[in-house]
């Protein structure tokens, strides 16, 4: 397929620059594959379409505070550092992006705060990227917890308004553990432990795999070819607790919905040669755009997605091309909201 295909227009109004009031009262858009039919629900009746012996398989990564605010040596000029991946723990070295880059040079010096974090420039990776290593003494503990009080959540750029306080609960999942992500896996967001034990007590079971999500998620695609796209790798861990609960499910014939693009890109990079899936960390740069065969999950969970993103390309892919942006049109016309805060839309 090509990349004009996923063009659309997205008026302003539609993105959501805050979450729904309550987590789970956000709306849900309900997406039948078999028959096209679309229905109008809130996320909270969820719970309706899934039975006893049903997975939902979430992502549990958690969000860190990944934008720092600092100031260059001598010039004092204010910058902005993001940071992308850890490269090595014990020399502290990060892959960053930088704001303004073009006074950010090799050998800069970057200090935080009251001078409590100081970084040096060591080497120029992309026209906006930087390698920097953080002139700290204390070991990764330590480190994280300087970083949890100068950081910033890392809403993304549309939302211009200032950070709340509440971002920083809002922009996390509840079943948020291990950290490492920059961004959040957003179609968890609307997820609330009063709605996890209802769909516990309907005897849906609920396991996680881990992706940590990086900014190469969001990186638009430049490509008209869309086999010629690469993704940014990102790192992932599928336990066996997972693989045993999502097995089950498939050996039963019940349903197995993914929670997020996240989550299905984790399962569809530990498929076995049977088609179960199967225990596997390490980096996956997996790219899924129609057409494309599942081989784990038969329902999805996903927001609403910026066009031509690989978001949407993969939401197509699970739903179908034509039913997909058949959907999108319904959700502008009846004033969904879309992107990180937005609604939220079940494919089943």
């Amino acid at each position: 397929m090509k990349l004009s295909e996923f063009k659309f227009e997205l008026p302003n109004n539609s993105i959501a620059l805050d979450p729904a009031e309550n987590r789970d009262e956000a709306r849900l858009m309900v997406v039948h594959k078999d028959t096209g039919k679309i229905e109008h629900k809130i996320f909270k009746d969820v719970v309706e379409y899934f039975n006893d012996g049903d997975v939902m398989v979430g992502n549990d990564t958690m969000v860190f505070p990944a934008r720092l605010y600092g100031r260059k040596e001598k010039t004092g000029a204010k910058i902005e550092v993001f940071l992308l991946r850890e490269l090595n723990a014990d020399m502290h070295l990060w892959d960053v992006l930088v704001d303004p880059a073009r006074k950010i040079r090799v050998g800069n010096k970057l200090y935080f705060g009251n001078g409590d974090l100081v970084a040096e420039v060591i080497d120029n990776t992309t026209s906006r990227g930087r390698t920097i290593r953080f002139l700290f003494d204390g070991d990764s503990a330590a480190f994280d917890k300087v970083v949890e009080t100068l950081g910033e959540t890392p809403l993304p750029k549309y939302i211009k308004r200032k950070v709340k306080p509440e971002d920083k609960d809002r922009f996390q999942t509840i079943f948020a553990k291990n950290k490492g992500a920059v961004s959040a896996p957003t179609a968890g967001l609307h997820f609330t432990r009063q709605l996890l034990k209802r769909l516990q007590l309907k005897g849906v079971d609920m396991t996680f795999v881990t992706l940590h999500i990086g900014l190469g998620t969001f990186r638009p695609v430049d490509v008209e070819d869309l086999t010629k796209h690469k993704m940014d790798s990102e790192n992932f861990i599928v336990g066996t607790e997972a693989v045993d609960i999502v097995n089950k499910a498939l050996d039963n014939k019940n349903r197995v919905c993914a929670i997020g693009t996240t989550t299905m890109r984790a399962l569809e990079s530990a498929v076995s040669a049977t088609n179960r899936l199967k225990a596997r960390e390490g980096w996956t740069d997996k790219f899924i755009f129609p057409p494309y065969d599942f081989k784990i999950c038969n329902a999805m969970i996903t927001n609403f997605h910026m066009p031509e993103s690989t978001l949407l390309m993969m939401a197509s892919a699970f739903g179908g091309y034509e039913l997909i942006m058949e959907a999108y049109r319904v959700a502008k016309k009846e004033k969904y909201k879309f992107l990180t805060y937005g609604d939220a839309m079940l494919i089943i």
